[in-house]
Formats: C-alpha cells, sequence, structure tokens
C-alpha cells in the first residue's frame, strides 16, 4: 500500500511537472511521438501488406500443386537455359494424370492469352487477358459470379463460343447494363457472355479475374496452340481430402517423369510448384523490410530518448532546492528518483501514445481508401512497451543524480 501510494503520489507530481513547463513537454513528446509513429506505423503497414499477399497465395489453394515448366523458386546451379529448353505442360499430360494419379481429387488446364483487345459493338477493352480453362477449373479455382453462371460440362467439352467477364471489363463495355445473353468479340470471333464474375480488386499475384474474360479450352484450341510459351499453360492438380501436399508431389513426379518417359538419371524438365513457397519468400521479404523499418524507427526514438534525458537533467536542475528540502523533511533516496523516473516514463508514454493515436488515424484512413492497414494489439503492446523502456532508460540516471543530492548542498544550492 505504501508503494502504491507513493507511486500514485509521483505520477501526481510528475503531470503537475508537466503541466508547469509546457513548451518543454511539448517538444520532448514531439521526440518520441515522431519515434513510435515512425516504427509502429512501418509495423503495421507491413502487416497489412503481408496480410493481403498471403491473402492473395492462399486464394491459389493450399492443397493445390501446379505442373509447369518454370518453377516459382530458382535454386542451387541448374543453368537458366535448362529451363528454358523445358516443354511446357500439355493437355493431353493432364489427361493422362488425371488417369494415373490415386491421390488427386481433380485437375484443371490453365493457359493465358495476354494483351488482347475485347469488343461490344463500339466499346472496346484494351490489354485485357483471355483465360483458357478446362471444365474442372470451378472445382479447383475461387472465385464468385454476380451475374450468369459457370460454362456447362457439354459447353466445355464440345468448345462452344461461351465466355465468363472479368468485372472491369464487364463495367467497362456494358456499363451498368446486363452483360448476359450478348455477343463480344475477341480474337475476330464471336463468343456470347454466360457470366460475369464479382469484383476482386487487384492481387500481387495476379490472380484476379477483374480484367479477364474465361473462355473453354476446348474452343480456344481450335484457333490458339496452348502449348505456346506466350501462352504460359499449366496443369493443376488438387489434393484429395487428408492427402499432403508433400505425397501429391511425389506421386506427380512419378507420373510425370513416366508421360515424357524420362530415364532414371535424368534430369526433371517440368517444375511442382505450391503456394508454400510463394508464402515463404514473402514471409522472408516482409521480416526483411520490418528490421529495416525497425532499424530506422530505433534511430528516431533513440533521439527522442536522448530529449527526454536532457530535459530530466534540466528539470532536476531547476527542482534542486526542492529535493533538498523533501530530504530535509525525511524523503528517502528511493522516493526522489521514483518521483523523477516516473516523470519520464509519463512523459515518453504520452509521447508514444500520441504516435499509436496518429498510427491509428492513418490506418482509417487507409481502410477507406480501400488498403489494408490493421492496427493490431501486439503492435500496440509494443508501442507503449517501447515507450515506458524509452522513458526508464532516459530518465534513470537523471533521477539517480536527484536522489543521491545532500539535502544541505542541495538547499544552499537553490538559495
Amino acid at each position: 500500500m505504501v508503494l502504491l501510494k507513493l507511486i500514485l503520489e509521483s505520477i501526481y507530481m510528475a503531470f503537475n511537472a508537466l503541466a508547469m513547463n509546457k513548451l518543454r513537454t511539448f517538444l520532448s513528446l514531439l521526440g518520441i511521438t515522431i519515434g513510435i509513429f515512425a516504427i509502429i506505423s512501418v509495423f503495421t503497414a507491413v502487416d497489412g501488406m503481408e496480410s493481403d499477399v498471403k491473402g492473395s497465395i492462399e486464394s491459389l489453394g493450399s492443397n493445390v500443386v501446379y505442373v509447369q515448366k518454370w518453377p516459382w523458386e530458382f535454386g542451387g546451379d541448374y543453368p537458366w537455359w535448362k529451363y528454358w529448353q523445358r516443354p511446357q505442360a500439355g493437355y493431353k499430360e493432364m489427361e493422362q494424370l488425371r488417369h494415373m494419379n490415386t491421390l488427386s481429387k481433380e485437375f484443371a488446364f490453365m493457359a493465358w492469352a495476354q494483351g488482347q483487345t475485347i469488343k461490344y459493338n463500339s466499346n472496346s477493352v484494351e490489354n485485357c487477358d483471355i483465360t483458357l480453362v478446362s471444365h474442372s477449373y470451378a472445382d479447383i479455382a475461387s472465385f464468385n459470379l454476380s451475374e450468369g453462371r459457370y460454362f456447362t460440362e457439354a459447353e466445355s467439352e464440345s468448345g462452344y463460343n461461351v465466355a465468363i467477364l472479368g468485372a472491369d471489363v464487364k463495367k467497362i463495355l456494358f456499363e451498368d447494363r446486363p452483360a448476359e445473353g450478348n455477343y463480344i468479340k475477341a480474337r475476330g470471333r464471336k463468343l456470347r457472355v454466360i457470366g460475369v464474375f464479382s469484383r476482386e480488386g487487384e492481387s500481387i499475384v495476379g490472380d484476379s479475374h477483374d480484367n479477364t474474360i474465361i473462355v473453354p479450352i476446348n474452343f480456344a484450341r481450335k484457333f490458339m496452340d496452348i502449348r505456346s510459351d506466350q501462352m504460359n499453360p499449366l496443369i493443376m492438380a488438387k489434393a484429395k481430402d487428408g492427402v499432403s501436399n508433400a505425397a501429391l508431389i511425389d506421386e506427380l513426379r512419378g507420373n510425370m517423369r513416366a508421360i515424357r518417359r524420362l530415364r532414371p538419371l535424368e534430369e526433371d524438365n517440368f517444375a511442382l510448384n505450391e503456394t508454400k513457397l510463394l508464402s515463404t519468400q514473402v514471409t522472408s521479404m516482409f521480416n526483411f523490410i520490418s528490421v529495416v523499418g525497425g532499424i530506422i524507427g530505433f534511430f528516431s526514438i533513440l533521439v527522442g530518448g536522448f530529449g527526454i534525458a536532457n530535459i530530466m537533467f534540466v528539470s532536476v536542475k531547476e527542482r534542486t532546492g526542492m529535493i533538498g528540502i523533501q530530504k530535509s523533511l525525511g524523503a528517502k533516496n528511493y522516493f526522489i528518483l521514483l518521483q523523477f523516473l516516473t516523470e519520464s516514463i509519463v512523459l515518453s508514454l504520452l509521447g508514444g501514445l500520441l504516435g499509436i493515436g496518429l498510427v491509428y488515424i492513418i490506418s482509417l484512413a487507409a481502410s477507406g481508401s480501400g488498403f489494408s492497414m490493421p492496427l493490431t494489439s501486439n503492435n500496440i503492446i509494443l508501442g507503449l512497451s517501447l515507450s515506458a523502456a524509452i522513458g526508464i532508460l532516459s530518465g534513470f540516471f537523471p533521477a539517480y543524480s536527484a536522489s543521491r543530492l545532500d539535502p544541505v548542498e542541495a538547499i544552499r544550492a537553490n538559495g
């Protein structure tokens, strides 16, 4: 109870001292505020970006393996020209895998024709992607339709001239009018619109449907080379429930080697990619950004800490006489130390709260503009902990010097 009373009394005296020197208090707060704002804003922005990127990666499917020409992660001494010489994934290879694999729930084939122009009457969309998909794409990919429906199996297998539009494509071509049932033109061919994707927003991994149209691959292969390098074809393999990606990859590797008739000592001429590779790279990248941001923020906080230390030394000098009177009336050394140390901590915490408040305001503004920047409880605790630590480190030596003053010398120094 005595200790609690001393702490409360120290806090009261600290606020009085801060209120009596408003300009000095403001300047001291400014350094800590800027420091905490710098470091917490970096961590908050990084958390938001990392969450968005990982959300985009997860939308690709954590239990999906992609059979492609190029790996998502390069390693070792494997020459790049060997990757270049690899054949692209083929539609027939997907069909062979479908019959050979026992651990896969579903397979789908995809390819892209990029930078295309889509027209409807006098309206047109430039630099649009035409995505060619097999029917099972809907069983693997994650998407919602705001209008219409997905392809029927007959439309996919027979290669009907039908298409599903991305939200941005639909907006430009049809504005607020329904798109379903109308005919558009792509690469000189007419396509009947049967659906529209819900708006998804931009994605750093490029899986958004907003600026693309989806057509059955059996329609596109009539007039396009779907194994061309420019089409970047791939096979998607989704694991059965309870089957690990590692097990699926092992089976796919063995079957792909058999399909391509590779001898035992020959290297794989295909890549088996999974979203875990991207997640690992993203985590490493954002950890590096956090470290760099933390170092910058640390120096900002350090400058604020020196500011508080200087102010506290000035405060001790100004109140030397009062310290002498307190000690002559029986105040113990620890009370004087606690009094000035509390003042330093309170000052630093106020600066930290202001810095966190600024980050919160910016996070609200960012959320309103569509950018995710959540101020998490971990970052708030980190900001307050750093503030308290700086307050202790900055205030300890001034508080200790005040506690060691001789009462007679202190009173005489002020006289």
